[in-house]
């Protein structure tokens, strides 16, 4: 028994002392740093000046940040009921039983698998330009010259332009989440229903949603991770580092901590470090609210 208990803790040794030098370090070391007045990321401990919650207090008090803080609630709100929708549409279409399933599901993913950059790149240059940009040339083809006008990365339209590109990439990695909680369901619930007369809405509201409310908060949680790291697509979006328009918590914090944007010129890494525990206790928070408003029903298989 004692050669067993030795044997197991050999083997989760390094898994655990990774786990706690990648993870739990960093985590901590960052909730203390916001505490803290601290120039660089890789300053010495000894060189910290203890503030307190002075760094949580300025961001209270910066318009930039609140206003960084708008925009990704809108990019997590709206556009997570449209990911969201979609992507539990999708799934279910998919899995009704519709030939070549696998080449559908593989095209709806496969945004998923291009890099960020080149994905934005792809929207701006070949979607959104004024002269040549497909949605131009959509509208000019079938008269609609005022759409065919529009200016989609202009100052009041490029939020929301960013944000249809963004969620246009995120409906693929979020169906197949919802896809592989749909294929759990055993087919004799649907079976049985359909001898009962249940059309293909009753089966939904009556049997696959109820059983996908796990999955659903998986995917709200999923979702809320991914939001509070936008950052590449605002700095692809954006013509100057502090457009409010694109602006985020990420992109914010990196201003801070590089000191990278006009409006900054000094570099404040605590101040940064506390934007990073602020959104991660937004995504605490978001996890709490959601088990609390989803419950698991206690349903059997």
């Amino acid at each position: 028994m004692k050669q067993n208990k030795t044997m197991v803790v050999a083997f989760l040794a390094p898994a655990v002392i990774f786990f706690c030098l990648i993870f739990i370090y960093p985590i901590i070391r960052t909730i203390a740093m916001s505490l803290f007045s601290v120039e660089n990321v890789t300053s010495p401990i000894r060189d910290w000046t203890f503030t307190g919650v002075k760094n949580y207090i300025t961001l209270a008090q910066t318009s930039l940040f609140w206003q960084s803080m708008w925009n990704i609630f809108r990019i997590w709100a709206a556009g997570g009921i449209v990911v969201m929708a979609l992507a539990l549409l999708f799934a279910v279409i998919l899995n009704s039983g519709i030939r070549f399933k696998r080449f559908f599901r593989a095209v709806m993913y496969a945004p998923n698998i291009v890099s960020a950059v080149a994905l934005a790149t792809m929207w701006l240059q070949y979607v959104f330009a004024n002269r040549w940009g497909m949605l131009t040339n959509f509208f000019s083809w079938v008269g609609l010259e005022e759409l065919a006008a529009t200016q989609w990365t202009a100052s009041g339209n490029k939020f929301w332009a960013m944000t249809f590109a963004y969620c246009f990439g995120m409906v693929g990695y979020h169906m197949l989440i919802f896809s592989s909680g749909i294929e759990k369901i055993p087919q004799e619930y649907y079976e049985a229903s359909a001898i009962d007369g249940a059309g293909r809405v009753a089966q939904f509201r009556r049997i696959t949603f109820p059983m996908l409310k796990g999955v659903i908060k998986t995917n709200i949680t999923m979702w809320t991770i991914t939001s509070v790291g936008f950052f590449i697509w605002s700095q692809l979006f954006s013509t100057v580092t502090t457009d409010l328009d694109t602006i985020t918590p990420m992109v914010y914090m990196y201003l801070q901590v590089f000191s990278a944007g006009n409006a900054v010129t000094a570099r404040e890494a605590g101040l940064g470090a506390a934007v990073g525990v602020t959104l991660g206790l937004c995504v605490v928070l978001v996890f709490v609210v959601t088990n609390l408003l989803i419950h698991n029903d206690e349903l059997e298989y």
